[in-house]
């Protein structure tokens, strides 16, 4: 009893944060997952940006803007129609009025990266650019967008872990559990909104306290995700890239692109094993939700991401440049007097 009451003390409680930021008239909110994308692709374009200035990313600076255009409608479109194909089509198809409901969840990272390579193609065509090329620099400005989403995954409550012993420290009880629903009285048909606030009035009120014990701990999967596919896998590319330039030589077209791919299918194929399965694969005779043998959905298509991964870097390794200089600055433009207009000096 007092070694179950010291365990008790010693958890990390799940942070108390309303996955709506901004809480608007109607019924449309500013979340946190809709700030974690917007992070995504600000970021994302600050280094789109930076290698086209340095000469990695082969296009004009000043058309970035259209890639990122491009790119949030991939991304979400991808992400939608992945996500129905991949994980819940018989929902989706017996209600399809969900399908345009985007707020309510439901975007598949391998969906949405399939998205992002359309919108790349789209744009190598328009650009006349390689599209390896774009696929290359993509891989590094996707990284820290995987990161911010993930760490939204986990403000909301959604896809976490499997239940961890006592000997996971960091391991937390979360309100948004199944296990969790009847205790709270959000078992019921409510909308996501509804839920959000009978879990708020829960903390104000106590019960959360009083039923928390209830509830299993968990991994907190969102956070091995956001660490391992975007901090670590972006940090190997980075580290990989820099190590490239001060030696004068880089990989060829493909080849970071393909490090990346390895990365992220080999670091979210170990982190399913600590992922709570989809509940649409589970059943009572598979509890490990296991679509392919031994695979779940996510490793399954990890599994494909890593083996084009290899293709993509044997080819760019086979085929190495020369580190690329920066392109000179776009010459003044002549004023109607036929002057040359130069930027002022700041003092």
């Amino acid at each position: 009893m007092m070694a179950a009451a010291a365990l008790a003390l010693l958890e990390i409680p799940y942070p108390r944060i309303d996955p709506v930021a901004l809480d608007l008239p109607g019924p449309l909110d500013v979340r946190w997952y809709g700030l974690g994308y917007l992070a995504a692709f600000a970021v994302g374009f600050l280094i789109l940006r930076r290698l086209a200035r340095s000469g990695f990313f082969r296009v004009d600076p000043d058309t970035v803007g259209d890639l990122i255009f491009a790119l949030v409608l991939g991304v979400i479109l991808g992400g939608r129609i992945g996500y129905i194909l991949f994980y819940d089509f018989a929902s989706f198809a017996a209600n399809p009025a969900r399908i345009i409901r985007i707020w309510e969840g439901g975007l598949s990272f391998h969906g949405g990266m399939l998205g992002a390579l359309a919108a790349g193609l789209y744009y190598a065509r328009q650009q006349k650019a390689a599209f390896l090329n774009v696929g290359d620099s993509l891989a590094f400005g996707v990284t820290p967008g995987i990161f911010a989403v993930r760490v939204a995954n986990f403000v909301n409550g959604e896809l976490f872990g499997r239940v961890a012993g006592p000997g996971v420290p960091w391991a937390m009880r979360f309100p948004t559990d199944p296990a969790a629903a009847e205790p709270l009285g959000v078992a019921g048909r409510m909308t996501m909104r509804e839920r959000e606030l009978a879990i708020e009035s829960a903390y104000e009120s106590g019960r959360w306290d009083a039923v928390s014990q209830q509830v299993p701990l968990r991994h907190p999967s969102q956070l091995y995700e956001a660490l391992g596919e975007g901090l670590l896998a972006g940090l190997i590319l980075w580290a990989v890239y820099r190590w490239h330039r001060g030696r004068g030589v880089l990989w060829g077209d493909g080849a970071y692109g393909g490090l990346f791919l390895i990365c992220y299918g080999v670091f979210r194929s170990i982190i399913e094993l600590f992922r709570q399965p989809d509940a649409q694969f589970r059943d009572a005779a598979d509890d490990l939700g296991t679509v392919l043998g031994p695979l779940t959905m996510g490793q399954t298509l990890s599994l494909l991401m890593v083996v084009a991964g290899l293709v993509f870097l044997v080819r760019g390794i086979r085929a190495p440049r020369p580190v690329p200089t920066p392109p000179p600055p776009p010459a003044p433009r002549a004023d109607a007097g036929g002057k040359a207009r130069t930027k002022k000096a700041k003092a």
